[in-house]
């Protein structure tokens, strides 16, 4: 089952954190995240599985960037959440994807356990500019069925801003 708004904020601080919190960007069965205003862009154009891929800081300056077509785009939440006893799932807002932007290509699922900032994969099919701030996703929640260990992995959790893929790690 997904939880409705209101079973999302009657369980803040017991089995979900949203920090900082906002009741204006609670909904009926998610809550809105924010856009930080930094993003990071591959300096390759063609990156390697195996090997950690060198990255370039850009600022969304307060009068918006303007994002490239066919170009990903890594960014984060403002929000940091944590959740102790729900699977986290995050989608775009359907007025973000009608603009065509993408803000997850493929990971929008979440494990039990996560806290940290979500990284989010932006991609946009025609040129659009972006604002800091702007409530580009939403977060919701699964109930789980059954026993599960939390999730713990050292690669993404606890992250402090902006994750470039780690996956270079698996090979080590």
């Amino acid at each position: 089952m997904i939880l409705s708004g209101k079973e999302i904020q009657a369980q803040l601080g017991q089995g979900i954190d949203i920090q900082p919190f906002d009741q204006s960007q609670l909904n009926p069965n998610s809550y809105n995240l924010r856009l930080h205003n930094e993003l990071l862009t591959y300096d390759n154009t063609v990156l390697d599985m195996k090997n950690a891929n060198p990255t370039t800081r850009i600022i969304i300056p307060e009068e918006g960037l303007l994002l490239e077509p066919n170009k990903l785009y890594l960014g984060r939440t403002l929000e940091h959440t944590a959740t102790h006893k729900y699977v986290p799932m995050l989608e775009g807002r359907s007025s973000i994807g009608r603009l065509g932007l993408f803000i997850h290509v493929t990971a929008g699922f979440g494990d039990v356990g996560f806290k940290g900032f979500w990284t989010l994969e932006i991609f946009c099919v025609q040129p659009i500019r972006i604002y800091p701030g702007v409530e580009i996703c939403q977060i919701f929640y699964h109930t789980i069925e059954g026993s599960y260990n939390l999730y713990s992995s050292g690669k993404y959790q606890d992250n402090q801003g902006i994750q470039p893929s780690l996956l270079y790690k698996d090979f080590q």
